[in-house]
């Protein structure tokens, strides 16, 4: 109840803003002579507003083609006059779907005549209706932290083990720089608590993708984009940030087992140079986080059919240091042609150092006790090289791109299994080595009222694994179930994408075809899974209709076709042993989920906030998802991925906007939905084959955001954040509601070249995860006091 009263309080004074960009425009054409058809050079070109205010000029060149750079989206008079000729003037509207606007050819006669003109109108926002873009450094309250921490107060996002889940679906497609890498994962979510937010410069929400876009990611797409100077000569930035977490205990141990973390350490350093001189760009970007965390404790207690009552406990104490260099050249070969080559190259180290002890229903006696050491390094190396050609026509473009990824991954588990009769030590060793190797083309060919675009892409990914088990005294593990395991998916896709825009109404239409192969061989002495695979050629349509109904007033439509492909590690066929108890396996006969996503939306504008209301549909076929059962004989629980069936998500997000006064501008972002997952019955082959089924689920869950943007005198700016997550639904059960306040400050020193900054995450250590999960045989319900309160310092300079 005061979480409560506290969240309503909060209703009344607490919001953010996340501020977009209003994208700028180049405006192009030709102008020719009316009887001729002859190009005339010299014209002079002038752009006006509608109250004849001058805001740019240029002259046509030899073959009659001018250019309006850096134009804002709105009303305006295009003005067209030259000796001997009749003036011409155009009401010409800029639009802001597209970074070029070419309006055609203009005629220019010599005998005098009426006008004939050509009308449109517009006008011009802060957030699209089809991109929401926010900076990094306008999140005070998440200075300093990870990639993943800075996305949870983004409207429509919100964070659940180490995922971020949109609109509460976690099959996102997660982007860095307009690509997917190995960084944050093909298919699914890696390394994003770990990656510094101090490296990005903006991060892009796309719930609508268009065909240009791979198909995968239901949920839609997030965007990083890595910060790269735009200033002239040498320049750059230092920072380094400190904080301390877990300062209190939230849930004390059960008895016999190792302390858990407390008062954390959170060290970021951070350097990005650039050099920019005639026609080299040169930059560098250099970040290490190394953090301590209690990163799980989990209380778990179950319940069996049979009376039998297991009560556990997870703590899992890390330390993480993630070290990143990305480097890069932007050569301008000629006005026509830029060559980009860059480079990434980042390892993380994880250590995870556990203990999970197994008690009766009373505590009275400890049954078990099993401690890890997980021993983890991973490598990535990426480069790209890209070739931007510009045609005469400004906006015509051609981008062809060479991506390759490579990324290891070399896991050692190191087991203690203390019995009240003996303790086995046991341990096994996963290495895994990711290939891709992306090729794209891309062309856009700007038009009067919008542009086309199209491409093509391939892509190959090939990851070998290898599972080695050193078993010791009385092993508990599947030391059958080791061995090799190949993965490989070949990927060529084409797309077309067609933009047009009026004064009253806007249409993007596009086609994407797919064709996947993938393969998954498997060792053939698995006791159980065999090798598998699939292939489809799919096609992949998106839609999106706008009305303008007044200046200030646009309603959307959106419908795209999606899928979510299995990751590998969704098949992969090896156990997992950070839970002694709940094993997790993987499912080499695991297909793609097919998703169509409709929505209806609406932008209100008015002068100081606008209100973006929406509602969407989600149907899923083939859902994949997680199922935990049990085999007779045995109280361990396999969680092991399966296709559930259809499933279906619909909801309605809000997001109101207010400046109230020059020192402060107030958010409130609302997403409620409902999820339904119909009944379903699937065929579990880990570790013995069982049959598995359930009845269908349905459950009304949400979040609300608030946050306040303040500026004070003196380059003071605050931030204050409030999360609430409503109860939700997942497979077999249910998670329990969650609240947490956030809140940060800054200031400008030093003429406006450094600043300061203080903050704090889960200030009330308010935060925990509840689920309850019901199975065949029997129920258990879990506790998640792991590690969010912390509180940072730190300190920038820009030189």
């Amino acid at each position: 109840m005061k979480g409560k009263l506290f969240l309503h309080i909060l209703l009344l004074f607490v919001i953010a803003v996340a501020k977009a960009q209003s994208p700028k425009v180049i405006v192009t054409g030709v102008v020719k002579d009316a009887a001729g058809k002859n190009p005339l050079s010299f014209v002079s070109v002038t752009l006006k507003t509608r109250n004849s205010a001058f805001i740019a000029g240029t002259i046509t060149g030899d073959d009659g083609r001018f250019s309006l750079p850096d134009i804002n989206s709105g009303n305006y008079l295009l003005v067209f006059s030259y000796i001997g000729y009749q003036p011409r003037i155009e009401q010409f509207n800029v639009g802001q779907l597209s970074k070029y606007q070419d309006i055609g050819n203009i005629a220019l006669t010599q005998d005098p005549k009426s006008l004939n003109e050509v009308t449109v109108t517009g006008r011009q926002e802060e957030v699209r209706m089809d991109k929401k873009t926010f900076n990094v450094a306008a999140n005070i309250s998440q200075a300093g932290g990870s990639v993943l921490e800075a996305m949870k107060n983004l409207p429509g996002v919100t964070t659940q083990d180490g995922q971020v889940l949109l609109r509460g679906s976690n099959k996102v497609m997660i982007m860095i720089d307009g690509r997917q890498t190995a960084l944050t994962g093909f298919g699914s979510q890696t390394s994003l608590d770990n990656i510094p937010a101090s490296a990005i410069e903006k991060i892009e929400i796309i719930n609508n993708p268009s065909s240009k876009y791979d198909a995968n990611g239901n949920a839609g797409i997030i965007n990083i984009i890595y910060k790269k100077e735009k200033k002239e000569g040498f320049n750059g930035k230092i920072g380094l940030s400190g904080g301390l977490g877990a300062l209190w205990v939230k849930k004390e141990n059960y008895p016999t087992i190792r302390p858990q973390y407390e008062r954390t350490p959170k060290i970021n350093p951070s350097l990005s140079l650039n050099y920019r001189k005639n026609k080299i760009n040169w930059f560098l970007l250099a970040d290490d986080l190394y953090t301590k965390t209690l990163n799980k404790n989990e209380f778990v207690d179950r319940f069996y059919n049979n009376g039998d009552t297991v009560k556990q406990q997870t703590k899992r104490n890390r330390t993480t240091n993630f070290s990143t260099v990305k480097t890069g050249l932007d050569w301008a070969v000629n006005s026509d042609n830029i060559i980009t080559v860059s480079g990434l190259f980042g390892t993380e180290k994880i250590l995870d150092r556990g203990d999970e002890p197994f008690f009766n229903g009373s505590l009275s006696e400890r049954q078990r006790l099993w401690q890890f050491l997980e021993d983890e390094l991973k490598t990535t190396a990426t480069f790209s090289a890209n070739w931007q050609h510009s045609f005469k026509e400004p906006g015509r473009t051609l981008n062809v791109g060479l991506n390759a990824t490579f990324h290891r991954e070399n896991e050692k588990y190191f087991f203690t299994n203390i019995m009240p009769e003996y303790t086995g030590l046991d341990s096994f060793r996963v290495l895994s080595d990711e290939h891709v190797t992306d090729l794209n083309i891309d062309y856009v060919h700007p038009l009067k009222h919008g542009r086309f675009e199209g491409g093509l892409k391939f892509r190959y990914r090939y990851i070998p694994v290898n599972m080695d088990f050193k078993p010791g005294l009385h092993s508990v593990l599947d030391v059958s179930a080791g061995g090799w395991a190949k993965y490989k998916e070949t990927i060529p896709a084409l797309y077309g994408n067609y933009v047009y825009e009026s004064n009253k109404v806007e249409i993007e239409a596009g086609l994407r075809i797919e064709y996947v192969d993938l393969s998954y061989q498997v060792n053939p002495t698995h006791p159980t899974y065999k090798s598998d695979g699939y292939n489809y050629t799919q096609p992949f349509p998106n839609l999106r209709l706008a009305y303008k109904l007044s200046g200030n007033n646009k309603l959307s439509f959106f419908y795209n076709r999606r899928v979510d492909r299995p990751n590998e590690g969704d098949i992969r066929i090896f156990p997992k042993y950070d839970d002694a108890e709940i094993i997790k396996v993987g499912n080499p006969a695991l297909r793609p989920q097919f998703t169509n996503t409709f929505e209806l939306g609406d932008k209100t504008s008015w002068n100081n906030g606008y209100l973006f209301s929406s509602v969407y549909h989600k149907r899923m076929n083939a859902t994949i998802t997680r199922i935990a059962s049990t085999v007779p004989g045995s109280t361990l629980i396999y969680n092991i991925f399966q296709n559930a069936g259809k499933s279906y998500n619909t909801g309605i997000e809000l997001v109101i906007s207010q400046k109230v006064s020059n020192w402060a501008t107030f958010n409130l972002n609302l997403n409620g939905y409902r999820n339904i997952i119909d009944s379903f019955s699937v065929v579990n082959k880990y570790p013995v084959e069982n049959v598995f089924s359930a009845s269908r689920q349905d459950l009304y869950s949400g979040n609300i955001k608030l946050n306040g943007q303040f500026h004070f005198p003196r380059q003071v700016e605050a931030q204050l954040t409030a999360i609430y997550q409503a109860p939700d639904l997942v497979p077999q059960g249910k998670t329990f509601a969650r609240f947490g306040v956030d809140a940060g400050i800054k200031k400008g020193i030093q003429q406006g070249k450094g600043e300061i900054f203080m903050n704090a995450t889960d200030i009330a250590n308010t935060l925990r995860i509840k689920k309850e999960i019901k199975g065949t045989d029997f129920r258990y319900t879990s506790v998640d006091y792991n590690e969010t309160q912390v509180i940072r310092i730190g300190y920038s300079y820009k030189f």
